[in-house]
């Protein structure tokens, strides 16, 4: 596994996601030893940063990574978890930390996010309670996820001693925010990347550049795909992994480079950022 140190944070490139891992808002323990036991290969793989949110299985997912993370050493993991857009309040933001803490079974976490703006959210007060908790030395950094650019500088006013250390918004070959990640370079910000493959869009065949050039490097289009995002200074991903198998090729993406003229090429494939975004506001707030 490769490592990025970025600002006061040091990161494996590739982390973790758990979307879907215990289900999605509703809990499905259909699976549950499984999935306790794929996260525990993901660490032993070198996978210790693991991204959840208190929404996802209904607080199922936290249960099944804390039993996953309770044989590991907790310094040697990065644990994050999100605060749904319904709690963005003072006392709303400080009770589900605590909630979170008890399925996680874990006496802090490493990064705390705002999971997604929300239209009747009260900023000042969710980033004064992030900072209290940061006193507490319940989180160790504070981010914010789904946020434009103008947003992440609204909520970095509200905090006084504290700065936002890191961003979580969608990032792929066919979906980039490029403000966001702009103010993340200028102020040394991790921007953690989400939905790096689109769903498995880009890991299958289908897009041409994608599978020329994983008959170029003998990798698979996935490896193409997450090799290009993890390339870029600031920023590091979380794709999914429902199997062994799976996580094995993801790793399969870091510890090797393509040809600068490769990597420009894969910068010049896009569909605009916006309208992605659009589309998933519209859907979830």
């Amino acid at each position: 596994m490769e490592y990025k140190n970025i600002g006061s944070i040091k990161l494996p490139a590739l982390g973790l996601g758990t979307w879907e891992i215990g289900g999605r808002f509703e809990a499905n323990y259909s699976r549950k030893q499984q999935e306790i036991n794929l996260i525990k290969t993901a660490i032993e793989l070198g996978f210790t940063h693991i991204d959840t949110s208190e929404v996802y299985g209904n607080g199922l997912t936290e249960e099944i990574v804390g039993e996953a993370i309770s044989s590991f050493d907790r310094k040697k993991l990065f644990i994050t978890s999100k605060l749904w857009h319904t709690h963005l309040n003072y006392e709303d933001a400080i009770h589900s930390l605590t909630k979170s803490l008890k399925r996680l079974k874990t006496d802090y976490l490493d990064l705390y996010f705002v999971h997604k703006p929300g239209t009747s959210m009260n900023l000042k007060q969710t980033m004064n309670a992030f900072e209290h908790l940061m006193e507490k030395k319940l989180i160790r950094n504070i981010g914010l996820s789904n946020f434009t650019k103008k947003q992440i500088e609204e909520a970095q006013r509200y905090l006084s001693k504290s700065k936002i250390t890191a961003l979580q918004n969608e990032y792929n070959l066919l979906s980039r925010d490029e403000n966001a990640l702009d103010i993340c370079n200028k102020q040394n910000m991790v921007f953690i990347a989400y939905r790096p493959l689109m769903k498995g869009r880009l890991a299958k065949p289908g897009i041409r550049i994608l599978d020329e050039l994983a008959e170029k490097y003998s990798k698979t289009q996935a490896q193409i795909a997450l090799n290009w995002v993890v390339s870029k200074p600031n920023i590091i991903a979380i794709p999914k992994a429902s199997t062994k198998e799976h996580l094995a090729e993801n790793l399969g993406a870091v510890g090797w480079e393509m040809e600068r003229q490769d990597y420009e090429a894969l910068d010049r494939i896009r569909q605009p950022f916006a309208s992605s975004m659009k589309r998933f506001l519209k859907r979830y707030v």
